[in-house]
């Protein structure tokens, strides 16, 4: 392979001469081109078309090295403005009085005016206007009421290299709405573990971050594994108590991204199935002291008895037993 580049009678010849990079690989180009005339092996060696090789030889000047340096593709003639003084004051006034107007609302008001200008022609007197300093965009004021967020002292961003391994180590946590009957709003926090699908759920009459510190309890009750990670979103329930509780029980918090459900994706699916296969189907009084044992009873049986095809149709009790992190079930003696 033979590799073309400046020769050293070229770099004393012109010492203080500098190219950039695509300059020198364009010399290459020519350089080659010269000594073989070949167009078809100098485009194919560089990967260029026959227009641009064609382009370069017309530019080059074997006397002047800097001929190999991009020439400005600005058109010879340029277009002139053609509005007068007039009409350039004119579309000025009418922009400062409607500052987010755009062009075609403002030339339909210009021509209401007497001013005709079509809506691509006041578009680049208003670009003349800005490039001048004499048109400057209001700056946007915001006007949410929404109240703005502390900052989280503990909670972080799960970090890009954290990989759940183990059962524990990331727990998903969410609220679930619950509206059965007009007048009528209770609120599930569900809890699943990423890596046994082990589920927690406790219903509550409002969402607060007390409320979650007492889920926090029932979860590290309730869950087989210890927790060492939760994942949660930015409902103001996790904030305060929640957080101070997860800080000082030295278990990882971490907080989505507003607007990112699909990074809750687990907890979410989870939902799905708790008000499909439960609350769709099961008659009860809808008050917290009637629904909490009918919801402890279907917690059993999603964990111990529903077959899950994430877990190839095991339970999640089944799949903790199987890895040995649970003791296996006793034998039966019904045959005895």
């Amino acid at each position: 392979m033979r590799v073309f580049g400046l020769t050293w009678q070229f770099q004393q010849r012109f010492p203080e001469l500098t190219l950039t990079p695509c300059d020198q690989e364009r010399l290459r180009v020519l350089t080659l081109w010269r000594e073989t005339h070949d167009v078809g092996v100098v485009c194919r060696t560089f990967g260029l078309s026959r227009a641009t090789l064609y382009r370069w030889a017309r530019q080059f000047d074997p006397h002047d090295p800097t001929s190999v340096r991009a020439q400005s593709r600005r058109p010879r003639r340029v277009r002139q403005p053609t509005w007068t003084a007039a009409q350039l004051e004119a579309v000025w006034r009418v922009r400062t009085q409607y500052p987010r107007w755009g062009k075609a609302k403002l030339a339909v008001l210009l021509q209401r005016a007497g001013h005709r200008l079509s809506a691509s022609t006041v578009g680049r007197m208003l670009t003349r206007l800005k490039a001048h300093g004499r048109l400057v965009e209001p700056r946007r004021r915001a006007i949410s009421a929404r109240k703005r967020r502390p900052p989280r002292p503990y909670a972080v961003r799960k970090p890009a290299d954290y990989t759940p391994q183990a059962p524990g180590d990331l727990v998903q946590v969410d609220t679930l709405d619950v509206r059965p009957v007009p007048g009528v709003v209770l609120k599930q926090f569900t809890a699943r573990d990423v890596i046994s699908r082990w589920d927690v759920v406790e219903v509550h009459e409002r969402a607060t971050a007390r409320v979650a510190t007492q889920f926090l309890d029932t979860l590290q009750a309730r869950l087989p594994v210890p927790v060492r990670a939760i994942q949660v979103d930015g409902g103001a329930e996790f904030f305060a108590e929640f957080e101070a509780a997860c800080q000082q029980r030295q278990i990882r918090l971490f907080a989505l991204p507003p607007r990112s459900p699909k990074l809750n994706g687990k907890v979410e699916r989870a939902q799905r199935t708790h008000t499909e296969e439960f609350y769709e189907v099961t008659p009860c009084a809808w008050t917290v002291a009637a629904l909490a044992p009918e919801l402890r009873q279907w917690e059993h049986t999603y964990n111990t008895i529903r077959p899950h095809q994430a877990l190839g149709y095991r339970t999640p009790l089944q799949f903790l037993q199987d890895h040995g992190i649970l003791p296996p079930p006793r034998p039966s003696l019904s045959h005895m």
